[in-house]
């Protein structure tokens, strides 16, 4: 399918009429007829317009293979996540390279996001983590880039849009992976359930984290300290290497500063 053909199909989607199309982004009817009838093509600064008109990406208005463009861009998110804990500059152009072949493909705008300094630069993430939210077809990506969003408002002291952030995130009390460990059967069943508790243990451990960042600040020392002691111990029994996402580094730093509180 030609560009002529899809903006037909997504005009026609929309249930608006050539004239309509062409008044919202000021051009002549007489161009969208010849656009649907391969007479004429866009110009080409008109393909973003075009393209935010329709709430869809560039690659599907040019009518790209899009299942083949996010094959790609997955191996090229997956190739950075080698660098991720260790090298953010090399992950980070990898995933940058990415995008010039692929722009503003969600997977890889995410991905940008997790090599970023939210602290350094909250106007760029804002910027990112709105394009997704607006844009990706992925509920998942779209909740994920919700959190960068209201990660970068709090930096800037905004809490109010902060707040609006965190609300566009849905409270699911059953998650996908949780609801495929219980239902499905085998090597579907097995990755769910273990996906699913690596998930569980990170917001266990951010959880803790947060708590005895909360008790300390209030004074109350003794009980951060029991909070810190009962993470490690989790960490310790569940044989969960010390550099994991920086937990076990964090809890062993605060322990060892409360010792002078107490």
């Amino acid at each position: 399918m030609n560009i002529g053909n899809k903006i037909k199909e997504l005009r026609k989607q929309r249930g608006i009429t050539q004239e309509q199309l062409a008044d919202s982004i000021g051009i002549s009817f007489q161009a969208v007829s010849k656009w649907e009838n391969n007479i004429a093509l866009p110009d080409i600064t008109l393909a973003p317009i075009l393209a935010s008109y329709f709430g869809v990406s560039m690659d599907e208005l040019f009518d790209y293979d899009s299942e083949k463009i996010q094959d790609h861009a997955l191996a090229i998110a997956k190739e950075s996540w080698k660098y991720r804990e260790t090298n953010w500059e090399k992950a980070r152009n990898i995933i940058d390279e990415g995008l010039k072949k692929y722009p503003d493909n969600d997977i890889l705008l995410l991905n940008r996001l997790y090599v970023m300094n939210c602290e350094e630069t909250p106007d760029e993430v804002i910027e990112i983590a709105s394009k997704i939210i607006d844009f990706s077809k992925d509920d998942a990506n779209r909740y994920d880039a919700c959190g960068f969003l209201a990660s970068a408002y709090k930096q800037k002291n905004d809490i109010e849009s902060t707040r609006k952030a965190i609300d566009l995130i849905p409270d699911i009390r059953f998650s996908n992976l949780s609801t495929r460990a219980v239902l499905l059967e085998g090597k579907e069943k097995y990755d769910a359930a273990c996906d699913g508790y690596l998930e569980a243990l990170y917001s266990l451990m951010q959880s803790i984290d947060i708590i005895s960042d909360c008790n300390i600040k209030n004074g109350k020392y003794s009980l951060a300290k029991d909070t810190l002691e009962n993470g490690m111990k989790v960490l310790t029994a569940l044989n969960i290497r010390n550099d994991w996402y920086g937990f076990g580094e964090k809890f062993r730093e605060k322990l060892s500063k409360l010792k002078n509180k107490i």
